[in-house]
Formats: structure tokens, C-alpha cells, sequence
């Protein structure tokens, strides 16, 4: 018997490969020039979440399998995972005879029974070329990136303290993206209003109606001249019809809904930003409301069961009448729009519900659902009148339209018509009464910021990544604190934004205009298409921005001198907080991004731990540098934990490495190591020792020192101290607990006790928590169960004999995730 794997895919494996620099000195900034990333620094592909095992997870099911069928995203990253998931499984499979096909890939654009099994009927493929072009742009991207994002972190962050971003990141696509914005930014700061005059004029109908008229010379921009023409015409007393006109007009059905008019209108109408709309929409895909929405295709192919995904809402509360009216009347063919050759349209697949859905979900697919219902309505037709009037030697136009056939604006309501108020009958010769004629003065005003739906539009236009790839540069320029997010979600340029941008321009030009990336992505589709080679491909860019790598460095100067004039350097920012061990000066705070310490007098900065807060610890010193400890916390419901900034930046002993607290130091005897307040091995991860926080008092934590799990213990006690003795059991360290005698939970009205907190009875009753989820065996009511969850010790601490972590591992104390 032969057996099929069938791999289909989830965000979980389509975020389980990422392309990284090798391990090594290439990943350690200060080990490297970063101009060596372009060339010598090896790059390989790692699970970007281990604790996932998608790898392990692959071999495992595709052991002793003879076929394997690829249900992949069928797109160029689609193609580029088939390759990976192949990489992992083909050497644990059957071997197949000489010229047997054992690898299939099915190609598909919506989760439906139909789709399924017509894709199942015509298997092909992998595209070995399309895998190959998603290669080369992962590649560049990361090299380029890596290497310009590097060495401009390090030399403006060594400068200036209120730069606002943890990372001067540099990106092929995500530079040019924020161009755009500094681009209209400078646009608006350069505009000078211009003055002009208009004339208006108003003429009687009836009695009590008169209709308002537009100057056909629009405006002028001399005063003198627009009073010479209103002198002419505000003495007369009647308009003379000179011509009319009534038209029937047409107002458009739109084309097939691709993944940038998705993002445009979620962005403009829905308030959703790109990214998040592009999740929202990969989880109704996922789920089997919509059609694959990824795709840059506006066409719907001539054997599209339109009418099938029509009848799907036929019942629909909101829209049931419309989808009838269509079904029984004959649907219209959608407008011819561009066929990428890549997935449908995006398509409802099937009905929902508001309550179904809820939310975002539900506003991005009712969206979705009526633009196609509107793309197989008819359109909508209207009468557009014209008169045109003559006062003096001046003529003014009035304009109206009257709906005739609402047609596709029924579904799509936003897109009305707008209602106009009904011009008079009247022929040529006609006259009206003059109401008055006036002179109105006006000024031009600059162009707004950029919205999402306007950059999504130029980064479409310009090449600038993909339809899957436009929401995530967004996003980073966001991140970095490159632009900010206004009202009407305008993007509006920072400081930072516009100096780098406009270094760009000063050093290097082609850095952030678009036509170098527009360029390189032409390539890579000649590279999907079989007509370019990867390898050269890939060894021409790289040669070409290494050039300019080198060139940026040379002239940097130029983007300094802007730098100067909107940012304070290092010794004039932050406020005085713990003293340096080799001046034994203060050393300034500086709480803008990235945090640090800096000593002006030394000349020296300190990185500190990021996203949390920063004070000084009871004004103790390490024993090893004597520079004054600082606490570092996430917040009363977090961890805590004090440091060194000079271990933390420059570990004293092989087994640590940079970025690590007093609670990882492995000082025999410092009060506040890992040595002196460490308990036992953490509930969740291998590596990770429990340690006691003594400055939670009085309501005591105890946290991993490294994930995030956190336990509240002893409330109330007045003092907790981590004993030099363990446990008999689990050899975890024993902790000595003081109560008052008034707040004392201890039987007997005793105030101390010292027990271990995995194996105490006394211990569980006082870490269980309403926010805890306890996971002790005990805890359960069950006989205690000893046996050990196969996970090895970790590291003792020098000169401890126990390793202070319970033997067995039994998942003890009330733990709850931060």
C-alpha cells in the first residue's frame, strides 16, 4: 500500500523559515564591518520559532511516505515554501524508483469542495523559478538591510540622544515607501498660497428658488481684472440662456476586487490599516469565506462560476433582494480588467453573518461580498442637464444630475450619485432674473499628508514590493517611528523621517527613489519567469549597493550635518541617574529609544533592557566594577529584575553573555546573582531558572529569568529570603517566609516558616492566586506525581553544589503569562 502526505498551509508553517545570517561573528555588530554582509557573511534558513518544531514536526509525518502533494499558497512565496517543506521531508520519505513522480503540487485559489477537487484532478509542479526569485529577494533584502541599517544605528545612536527609535533601519523597499511621505511632506512646508478671485453669480427661478452659477473663466489670479469683469456684469438685470444640453451618462461598475483596491478602501473607508487588513483577510481565507487574497489580477476568467458565488447570497439578509434580482434577471459580465496570471479576483466563497464574524472581519468581508456583487450589476445611469447663461459679456454654467437606473450603486451605496438639485426647462433665448453677482476672494491651499490608500497607490505604481509585501513596509516606517498615524490615517513624517530622507537625497539619491528597487524587482520576475540566472542576478545588485554602501559611509558627514541641526547629542540629553565605577560621576538617563546610560566624562554608553522603566537600585554597587546598580521592571503585574550596566554590556564570566541581569550572573557570592536568589527550574521552558524579585515586597514575585512567566507569592509577608538549604525532594532552594503576626496565613499563628515552594502543602495554599493557573500536580488533587518531564538541569552556579531547581521538573507554583 502506497501512502500520500498532503502539506497545506497554515500561518504557523508560512512563518516557520527565516533567512538569517550564519551564526558566528556575523551576527554580533561589533565583530564586523558591515560591509562584509554583502560578500563573505554565509546565510542560511532557520526556523524563525523553534518552539514550533514545524521541521521535526514535517519528518515525522512524512516518514515512509511515497507521494507527497503540496497544498502551498499559490503564489511566489507559496512556491518558495513548497521547497522548504520538500528540503525537510524528502530525506526521511520511500525512495522512488528511477523515473517515478513522487512530488505534486496542487494549484488552487479557494478552500471549497469544487476547488479542491479540480485541483486534485490536474496536479503539477512545483516552480522551482518562482521559489528561486523569492530567494534572491530575501536575500537582498536581508544583506542590503542588515548592512546599512548597522552601520547607521551605530553611528547616529553613538551621537544623539533623542533620536526616538530603537533602530536606524535602512530597506530596499521600506526607504523608498518613506520618500513618498517626506516627498509630499516637503511638498506642503514648501507651498506659498497664491490669492485669486472668483465671480458668482445666483439667478431666480421661482419666487422662492434660485440657482447658484459657476464662472466658466473659473478664477483669476489679478484683483484689478476680476473687479473690471464684475463691474460689467453687476449692473444687469437679466441672464440670458445660451445653451442647453442633456446627456445620459454612465457612472462605471468597478473592476474585480484585487489585494491593493482591498487594501485602499480597508485604509480609506474602513479605518483598517494595511497590515491589519491583510490578516484579517488571510484569516477569512483561511477559514473558507473568501477566495485567495493575494492577487493582482482584476479579470475574471471566462469559466469563473460567477453565478454559483452569486447564489451563495441569495439568502443573505442585507443583500438577498438584490442577489434575486440579478439571478432572475441575468447577471452582467464583469468589466475586462488585467490578468496578472496569478489567482482570481477576490471573491466571497460563501455566506456569512455579522454575528458569524463580528468586527473587522465582518465590515472587510461585507466590503468584499458587495464589491462583487456590484461587479455583475449593471451600471448606473443618470442625465446629466447643462445650461449655459450669458450675463453681460460673461457666461456661467449650472449643472444637474438625475438618477435613471441606480443600478450597481444599490450594493454599493458611498458610491450615490450625489443628489443635485433639478434644473428648470428652458430652451436657448430664454432669460432669468439676475439675483445678484459677486466677487469672492480665495487662496490655494497645499496638499494634504499622505493617506495609507494614496502611498498604497504610489508604492502600485512605482514597483515598490508585492501585494503581500505593501502592508509590511508600511507598517515598519510606522514601527521605526518614521511617520505617524493622523487622523483619517494620514501618514505624517517624524524628525527622524525627514533628516534621513533628506540625507538620502544629499548623499546618495538613487537610495530612496524608487526607480533602483523598480528595477530590481523587474529582475526578479524575469528570475520567476526562467529568463534571468539567480546567481547573477543576485551578484549584480549586490555589487551595485555594496558600491553605494561604501559611498554612503565615505559621505555620511552630509547626513551628520542635518542630524546636528534636529537632534542634541549624547551628553546634553537624558538626566542624572546612577554614577559610573571609573569616574564614579553620574551617568545620564536617556529614556528615548533605545534607552541607555551615557557617561559624558567617559565618553561611554550603556545599553539598558528595552520596553519597561529605569531607576536606581537602593544605590547599591556591583562588587566586581563598582558601577551603581539600576531595577529594570515591566510594571507591577511584570518582572523585575536589577543589573550592572557594565556587566550587562560587558559580561564578567564565559558562561554569560551580553544583555544579562543580576538575575542570570553567576557571582558566587553577590547578594543580588542568580546564585544567592535563584529557586528552581522554571514551569515552562528548558533554560530558564525561577528567581526571587526582593524588591516585589509585599506582594512577592517570583519570575524565569528568561521567558515571561511570572509567579505572585507569600502576600503580605514582610520578608522572604532564599535559603542556603534544598529541598530533599526536588532540590530546589528553600525559602525562609516572615509574616506579621496580624497578617500571618501560617497554621498555628506562627509568623515564619521555611519550606520549598514546589513541595510544601504549607507553600501551594500561598502562591495560588485568582490569576493564577496552577499546574502542580498537588494542586490538582492528585497523589503527587514525581516523575520527571524529560527535561535535562541546567547550569549549576559557580561554587553551588545544587543546581537549585526541582529534579523532577513538576510544573509547581501559580504561574500566569505577562
Amino acid at each position: 500500500m502506497k501512502t500520500v502526505l498532503m502539506v497545506a498551509e497554515k500561518p504557523s508553517l508560512a512563518q516557520s523559515i527565516a533567512k538569517i545570517l550564519s551564526r558566528g561573528k556575523y551576527n554580533k555588530w561589533d565583530k564586523v564591518d558591515p560591509a562584509e554582509l554583502f560578500s563573505q557573511a554565509p546565510t542560511e534558513k532557520k526556523e524563525a520559532n523553534p518552539k514550533l518544531n514545524m521541521v521535526k514536526f514535517l519528518q515525522v509525518e512524512g516518514r515512509g511516505c511515497d507521494y507527497i502533494v503540496l497544498w502551498l499558497d499559490c503564489d511566489k512565496e507559496g512556491e518558495n515554501i513548497c521547497f522548504e517543506v520538500l528540503d525537510a521531508v524528502l530525506p526521511v520519505m520511500n525512495k522512488a524508483h528511477s523515473s517515478e513522480k513522487t512530488v505534486f503540487r496542487a494549484r488552487f485559489s479557494s478552500i471549497t469542495d469544487t476547488d479542491i477537487c479540480n485541483a486534485m484532478t490536474r496536479l503539477g509542479e512545483p516552480d522551482h523559478n518562482e521559489a528561486l526569485s523569492v530567494d534572491a529577494r530575501q536575500e537582498l533584502d536581508l544583506r542590503i538591510g542588515c548592512a546599512f541599517t548597522r552601520f547607521q544605528t551605530k553611528y547616529f545612536q553613538g551621537k544623539y540622544g533623542d533620536l526616538d527609535s530603537s533602530l536606524i533601519s535602512f530597506g530596499p523597499c521600506q526607504t523608498p515607501t518613506l520618500g513618498f511621505c517626506v516627498e509630499r511632506h516637503d511638498k506642503i512646508q514648501s507651498f506659498k498660497p497664491e490669492t485669486y478671485w472668483v465671480l458668482q453669480a445666483k439667478v431666480n427661478t421661482d419666487k422662492d428658488k434660485s440657482l447658484l452659477l459657476d464662472w466658466d473663466r473659473v478664477r483669476v489670479f489679478d484683483r484689478e481684472i476680476a473687479q473690471m469683469f464684475l463691474n460689467m456684469t453687476k449692473l444687469e438685470k437679466e441672464a440670458r440662456v445660451e445653451a442647453t444640453s442633456r446627456k445620459e451618462k454612465a457612472k462605471q461598475r468597478p473592476l474585480a476586487l484585487n489585494t491593493v483596491e482591498m487594501l485602499r478602501v480597508a485604509s480609506s473607508a474602513l479605518g483598517m490599516g494595511p497590515q491589519h487588513a491583510m490578516q484579517t483577510a488571510e484569516r477569512l481565507y483561511t477559514q473558507g469565506y473568501i477566495s485567495y487574497p493575494r492577487t493582482e489580477t482584476t479579470h475574471y476568467p471566462e469559466n469563473f462560476d460567477l453565478k454559483g458565488s452569486l447564489r451563495q447570497q441569495a439568502n443573505h439578509p442585507y443583500w438577498a433582494d438584490t442577489v434575486k434580482r440579478l439571478l432572475a434577471e441575468g447577471i452582467n459580465r464583469p468589466r475586462k480588467g488585467h490578468d496578472a496570471g496569478d489567482h482570481p479576483p477576490i471573491t466571497p466563497m460563501r455566506s456569512a453573518t455579522e454575528a458569524e464574524l463580528g468586527g473587522d472581519a465582518w465590515r472587510l468581508y461585507e466590503y468584499i461580498t458587495r464589491h462583487f456583487i456590484a461587479t455583475v450589476s449593471h451600471d448606473c445611469k443618470y442625465l446629466q442637464s447643462t445650461i449655459s447663461f450669458r450675463i453681460g459679456p460673461e457666461l456661467f454654467t449650472c449643472s444637474g444630475k438625475t438618477v435613471i437606473s441606480p443600478g450597481f450603486t444599490e450594493i454599493m451605496p458611498w458610491q450615490n450619485v450625489p443628489l443635485e438639485e433639478s434644473l428648470p426647462t428652458c430652451q436657448k433665448g430664454d432669460t432669468f432674473a439676475v439675483g445678484e453677482v459677486k466677487m469672492l476672494e480665495k487662496q490655494t491651499s497645499p496638499p494634504d499628508y499622505l493617506t495609507e490608500a494614496e502611498l498604497i497607490t504610489l508604492m502600485e505604481k512605482h514597483g515598490i514590493g508585492t501585494d503581500a509585501s505593501i502592508p509590511v513596509h508600511i507598517n515598519n516606517i510606522c514601527q521605526r517611528n518614521y511617520v505617524t498615524v493622523e487622523s483619517g490615517r494620514r501618514l505624517k513624517p517624524t524628525n527622524l523621517g525627514i533628516v534621513l530622507v533628506h540625507g538620502y537625497y544629499k548623499i546618495d539619491a538613487e537610495l530612496v527613489l524608487p526607480t533602483i528597487r523598480s528595477a530590481v524587482e523587474k529582475q526578479l520576475n524575469l528570475i520567476a519567469q526562467g529568463k534571468a540566472d539567480y546567481r547573477q542576478v543576485l551578484g549584480h545588485t549586490l555589487d551595485v549597493f555594496k558600491r553605494k554602501f561604501h559611498y554612503f559611509v565615505d559621505s555620511i558627514a552630509g547626513m551628520d550635518e542635518l542630524m546636528e541641526v534636529s537632534f542634541s547629542p549624547l551628553a546634553a540629553t537624558g538626566k542624572p541617574l546612577s554614577r559610573c565605577g571609573k569616574c564614579h560621576r553620574f551617568m545620564k538617563y536617556i529614556q528615548a529609544k533605545p534607552s541607555r546610560l551615557h557617561c559624558s566624562h567617559c565618553d561611554e554608553t550603556y545599553t539598558l533592557p528595552q520596553n519597561g522603566t529605569i531607576k536606581l537600585y537602593k544605590e547599591l554597587r556591583c562588587p566586581l566594577d563598582d558601577f551603581e546598580l539600576v531595577l529594570w521592571s515591566s510594571g507591577s503585574r511584570g518582572k523585575s529584575y536589577p543589573l550592572c550596566p557594565y556587566c550587562y554590556n560587558h559580561p564578567p564570566f564565559r558562561d554569560m553573555k551580553k544583555g544579562m541581569g543580576c538575575n542570570e550572573c553567576t557571582h558566587p557570592t553577590c547578594q543580588h546573582s542568580l546564585s544567592m536568589l535563584g529557586i528552581g527550574q522554571c514551569v515552562e521552558c528548558e533554560s530558564g531558572v525561577l528567581v526571587l524579585d526582593p524588591t516585589s515586597g509585599p506582594k512577592w514575585k517570583v519570575a524565569c529569568n528568561k521567558c515571561n512567566v511570572v509567579a505572585h507569592c507569600f502576600e503580605n509577608a514582610y520578608r522572604v529570603r532564599v535559603s542556603a538549604d534544598t529541598c530533599n525532594t526536588c532540590e530546589a532552594a528553600l525559602l525562609d517566609v516572615d509574616f506579621n503576626k496580624a497578617k500571618s496565613p501560617l497554621p498555628g499563628d506562627e509568623t515564619q516558616h521555611t519550606g520549598c515552594v514546589f513541595c510544601d502543602p504549607i507553600f501551594q495554599e500561598l502562591v495560588e492566586l485568582k490569576h493564577a493557573a496552577s499546574c502542580h500536580p498537588m494542586h490538582r488533587g492528585g497523589p503527587g506525581r514525581r516523575q520527571g518531564r524529560g527535561r535535562g538541569r541546567g547550569r549549576r552556579p559557580p561554587g553551588k553544589p545544587n543546581p537549585r531547581r526541582p529534579k523532577d521538573k513538576m510544573s509547581a507554583l501559580a504561574a500566569y503569562f505577562v
